[in-house]
């Protein structure tokens, strides 16, 4: 009986390293700073800094992983127009998100107590709140965006620091009578923290 318990037990000891090995999660933090993009001359973008906060899943595959992440995120725009007269005019909107990217990444360096890592995926963004400033209209602003992101990490012990762009495929801004062709694109610096 004792042998049978003491196999048991060593069971669930390796089964539990093993699965420490094959997944992570834990919260995340960041920053990131945004830019809108327009092709119309007349208008001029502006970064805004602003910040994100949820969590990440890590599943570990070998030198791959699947990392997919929630996150409250906050995405800011500023465009100026200027008019004939010298005046200008300042259009901005304040985004609240629920953003869902799903990345597939590669171990370059894969050890214990450090890793450095290439990631890339689409992210999918649901808007949660909005406010608009200026000629811009909230009803203009699209309800989800699909886009991209790609860059690098690092993990040291528990921490795992990641930075990364984020570029929409789609148009923020939907005006149906005048193309406005607005994209977001985005710089992102997160840490996260590593709980199993």
């Amino acid at each position: 009986m004792k042998k049978l318990t003491i196999l048991i037990l060593l069971a669930i000891v390796a089964i539990t390293g093993n699965a420490q090995d094959f997944f992570d999660f834990g919260p995340k933090i960041g920053m990131n700073t945004s830019k809108i993009s327009t092709h119309m001359s007349d208008y001029n973008a502006e970064a805004v800094n602003s910040y994100q906060f949820g969590a990440f899943a890590r599943f570990n595959l070998g030198r791959l992983y699947l990392q997919p992440e929630a996150y409250s995120n906050s995405k800011k725009g500023k465009v100026i127009s200027a008019s004939d007269l010298g005046l200008s005019t300042i259009n901005s909107f304040d985004l609240k998100t629920i953003d869902v990217p799903v990345l597939l990444g590669l171990k370059i360096i894969d050890q214990k107590a450090l890793n450095l890592r290439v990631l890339a995926g689409p992210t999918f963004s649901f808007l949660t709140d909005k406010s608009v400033k200026g000629q811009l209209t909230e009803d203009n602003l699209k309800n989800s965006f699909f886009g991209w992101q790609y860059g690098v990490g690092i993990d040291f012990l528990f921490l795992s620091l990641d930075v990364r762009k984020e570029s929409f495929s789609n148009n923020l801004y939907d005006t149906p009578n005048f193309d406005f062709d607005t994209k977001n694109g985005t710089f992102v610096i997160s840490l996260g923290m590593k709980l199993f």
